[in-house]
């Protein structure tokens, strides 16, 4: 059960329209490396985690994906809610228009829409740990990205800043997890001997 706090993680107040920067912003919200893939990635692998810290973890970390989920589609609404036809169609956005209009539709900058096939979930919780340490490296990669692009624009810059910073943390706390699990598959398995103890109820 989820607690839903009417706020943003990070404020947003975007000014000035700018569809062409919602263009590229979008990739972290359904993108292959995006808000949403990490969430549902991370909130379906706690399951098979073997230990009750590494679900935690990944309990904790898919909940806050969800948060900046909010906030990515945030910026891209407040960067084309006010665009004119001409900025939109200025912008390359005509065919997302068509589909979309303005609503905030999960895809990445190339256009290529969500795919569940994104979210590596292995069945082994090293793989999926290790998976998860990359999308985190590869989402900080892509913030970085997107800070350099909008580097003139300040009401955009600062929220991404926030949320390249939230990955390196995410990223500290999946290494936690993996070495947790590590140490925890590796643990010495005992078995008892019942070679004289016969429970099957058979007479000798």
């Amino acid at each position: 059960m989820w607690t839903y706090n009417k706020m943003l993680q990070y404020p947003i107040n975007i000014k000035c329209t700018d569809p062409k920067l919602a263009k590229v912003i979008i990739s972290q919200y359904g993108g292959p490396d995006g808000e949403l893939a990490a969430s549902l990635r991370y909130l379906s692998q706690r399951f098979g985690m073997p230990d009750q810290k590494a679900k935690a973890i990944l309990n904790d970390i898919g909940t806050e994906e969800l948060a900046h989920l909010e906030m990515v589609g945030t910026i891209v609404h407040q960067l084309t809610k006010n665009a004119s036809i001409e900025e939109i169609e200025n912008a390359g956005l005509s065919a997302y228009y068509t589909d979309h209009g303005v609503d905030v539709y999960p895809q990445a900058a190339s256009g290529v829409p969500f795919s569940a096939s994104v979210l590596a979930c292995k069945g082994d919780p090293i793989a999926n740990l290790q998976e998860d340490l990359a999308a985190e490296q590869k989402a900080r990669a892509t913030y970085e990205k997107l800070i350099d692009l909008c580097r003139d624009n300040p009401d955009v810059l600062d929220p991404l800043r926030y949320l390249r910073e939230r990955e390196i943390v995410h990223f500290q706390r999946f290494g936690e997890a993996l070495r947790g699990v590590q140490d925890k598959l590796a643990e010495k398995k005992f078995y008892m001997n019942n070679t004289n103890n016969n429970n099957c109820g058979c007479n000798n």
